[in-house]
């Protein structure tokens, strides 16, 4: 077999297998510790994870390079354009991402999916005594989506404010986007009062605290 129902039954394969080799009873046993096993997570849980890893290996995120900026530009401007119609805010930033973005001491991040563009995301430094980032252009073409690519950027995202000394990350967005609420809520971030929102379609801020390294840590 084939294409995506292939794959499908190779991830369904590998969750059932690892089941396996996890009960070491006999076959009444195993059944009973099958059931033990599926109840402490179900068997469609366990596909989606397989199919998350299969999938995450075929993801690399790669920095902002001026080859990718017609892509930068384009995906951000389509998503946008599903929902709403693009801001001021939104063209000045697109029109020069390196001056607006990579200047100003943020990043730009683009998703590969088997080596194509799919994604992309930028972190833009605030202007703040905090030493804050933003999560902005969080963008993944409609295609490529349902792959955990939404989920990479943030995570590169996030860890470069890390490594760049930030004490918090912010983003704003709108409540109608559901599925990108959740992602940001599994990912730490926790509601704010909305205050001064950059962007007219903005009615939730969201913020999530970076720890400080500890000494001895990893």
């Amino acid at each position: 077999m084939t294409g995506a129902f292939g794959e499908l039954c190779g991830d369904v394969d590998r969750a059932v297998r690892k089941i396996g080799r996890e009960s070491k009873c006999d076959l009444w046993g195993a059944l009973g510790e099958w059931e033990r096993l599926l109840s402490e997570k179900s068997l469609y849980e366990r596909v989606k994870a397989e199919r998350a890893a299969r999938v995450g290996r075929l993801v690399e995120i790669v920095s902002y390079s001026k080859k990718y900026r017609k892509f930068f530009v384009d995906t951000s401007i389509r998503w946008i354009s599903e929902h709403w119609k693009p801001e001021p805010a939104d063209l000045r930033v697109l029109s020069d991402p390196k001056k607006y973005i990579l200047n100003r001491g943020g990043r730009i991040f683009v998703a590969l999916f088997k080596g194509k563009p799919a994604g992309v995301c930028a972190l833009q430094k605030l202007g703040d005594s905090a030493n804050s980032y933003e999560l902005s252009k969080l963008a993944v073409v409609p295609e490529s989506r349902g792959l955990g690519i939404g989920r990479a950027l943030c995570r590169a995202a996030i860890a470069e404010a890390k490594k760049l000394g930030g004490s918090r990350v912010f983003l704003e967005s709108n409540t109608v986007l559901k599925p990108a609420i959740r992602l940001y809520r599994s990912l730490g971030f926790r509601e704010i009062p909305v205050e001064n929102p950059e962007y007219e379609r903005v009615d939730i801020q969201m913020e999530l605290a970076l720890g400080r390294r500890r000494r001895g840590d990893g």
